[in-house]
């Protein structure tokens, strides 16, 4: 039996350990949401906050988009950080490249809201379009980047299973698909890479999937069966240590009958597109996932 004292050991390096990864969350958050500030959204684009069937949510919406067909955006961040503001210009640039109006969604975030809240948020958003919005799904495309690219997989996995009818396409920007870290560039680029860690991705993981189960094909989409998917446009630069993550997807999507357009990017790094302010590197990125849209419309 353990002593009480040593159940104090044990409380006080537990409490010790929750106030350490609380703020490396919160430190995390800030400095997304500070990247941000390198790009404010232009003063013709409308920014409106909507409730997409119990989930907080903006349209995003440049002058000249058209208003029949949309994008349901998710935005990467690990699971535990990103928001409408931190992604505001990533999503204002693909519509304006796509002339598709964007809906950017704030799902619950990990910690606070564990495996599968995310999924159950993007689903309800994607029915609300279809039930309140008035959207026909041929008119829709589901899309994201990073955690967001893996969690668009995730969401057209779903509504496939709950025979909900699917968008005509989705778009995934470095997406991890696989939360059990088992691809070969996760080692391979870890000196390549400068915004995302394996260490980083490992602390995300735990975090949002609690006791699940990494090998979940909801939580690590890797895993799933493809069959009966829409076309897929996936981008991925070469440093990644997620590149594996993507050209996987890639692989075994295609095996599944599933039309995939696999852009891999030289030398480019994780969700390069996000820094289009800077780089022409992320315009020519956002520029081709703007043409791969209006093809599928």
């Amino acid at each position: 039996m353990v002593s009480r004292g040593m159940k104090s050991v044990i409380k006080i390096l537990k409490d010790k350990k929750e106030k350490e990864t609380k703020k490396r969350v919160e430190e995390s958050r800030a400095a997304l949401e500070e990247l941000a500030l390198l790009s404010p959204l232009p003063k013709d684009v409308e920014l409106e906050n909507v409730d997409a069937g119990g989930v907080p949510a903006a349209w995003v919406i440049p002058p000249g988009v058209a208003k029949d067909r949309a994008i349901l955006y998710l935005h990467g961040g690990g699971y535990i950080e990103g928001s409408i503001t931190s992604h505001q210009d990533l999503a204002h640039r693909i519509s304006k490249a796509s002339e598709t109006k964007v809906l950017l969604l704030d799902y619950r975030l990990a910690p606070e809201h564990l495996f599968p809240a995310a999924l159950e948020d993007s689903v309800s958003a994607y029915e609300w379009l279809i039930n309140s919005g008035g959207f026909d799904p041929k008119n829709l495309i589901i899309a994201g980047d990073s955690a967001g690219g893996g969690l668009t997989i995730s969401t057209l996995l779903k509504l496939r299973d709950q025979e909900i009818a699917l968008p005509a396409a989705a778009v995934c920007l470095s997406p991890w698909t696989d939360l059990a870290l088992t691809g070969d560039s996760m080692k391979l680029k870890i000196h390549e890479d400068p915004f995302i860690s394996p260490d980083d991705i490992m602390f995300f993981a735990r975090l949002y999937l609690g006791k699940t189960d990494p090998k979940n094909p909801f939580a690590s989409p890797l895993y799933a069966d493809f069959k009966g998917l829409p076309p897929l446009c996936i981008q991925v630069g070469s440093a990644e240590v997620l590149l594996d993550d993507a050209t996987r997807l890639a692989k075994r999507a295609k095996e599944a009958g599933v039309e995939v357009q696999l852009d891999i990017w030289e030398d480019m790094i994780h969700v390069f597109q996000a820094f289009a302010v800077l780089a022409p590197e992320s315009i020519e990125g956002i520029i081709k996932i703007g043409e791969f849209i209006k093809k599928v419309f």
